[in-house]
């Protein structure tokens, strides 16, 4: 299922976002903090294969982020570690061209997946990890506001050695005020755009 939004769509990925994606991938600022390098043209339609397979099992839901005034994709984001047993999830992976850093694309896709979750999956926790060293990434979910909930060492082995994982989360009786929050932010980046 879709989620659309005014400034960005979040598509099921499929096969065919490849290429955009591939064109969207190739400052490798992008990849400094995830588990892979950037990556050529043949690793990115393998990892689009093996993300889209994830999809297609239910252990996963990829997406591809996709800039609504050009229908091209940008980026892409996922839930992850699902666990409907306990109704909490991650997004995760999440990534996007580094000309969509600042403009809104980010703060909509949030907004859109933490909705889809709480409203709509009925999750009462929603978390996030990402590299402790990824100042970024934590100033972002900070600015959601995300609970900092402590880092995890020497979580995961990365191309570039050891991460300590940051975690962050949002539960269910923060999420009004974290859509009041985002969507103020993402109204500033609308009328700007």
């Amino acid at each position: 299922m879709a989620l659309e939004g005014e400034l960005v769509a979040l598509e099921p990925l499929r096969h065919d976002h490849a290429d955009q994606l591939f064109d969207a991938s190739r400052d490798p600022e992008i990849w400094r903090w995830l588990p892979i390098a950037a990556p050529t043209r043949d690793q990115l339609e393998v990892w689009v294969a093996q993300s889209v397979a994830e999809g297609e099992a239910g252990r996963e839901a990829p997406y591809a982020t996709v800039w609504r005034r050009s229908g091209r994709a940008v980026g892409s984001t996922r839930y992850l570690t699902l666990r409907p047993e306990h109704r909490g999830l991650e997004i995760g992976w999440t990534w996007l061209q580094s000309a969509a850093w600042q403009t809104g694309a980010n703060v909509e896709a949030k907004l859109l997946m933490l909705e889809h979750a709480f409203e709509h999956l009925g999750c009462q926790r929603v978390e996030f990890k990402t590299d402790g060293r990824n100042a970024r990434s934590r100033a972002a979910l900070a600015a959601l506001p995300a609970e900092f909930e402590g880092v995890l060492r020497r979580h995961m082995d990365m191309p570039h050695g050891p991460r300590d994982s940051a975690y962050y989360s949002v539960v269910g009786e923060e999420w009004p005020a974290v859509r009041a929050r985002l969507e103020e932010r993402l109204s500033a980046k609308v009328a700007s755009a």
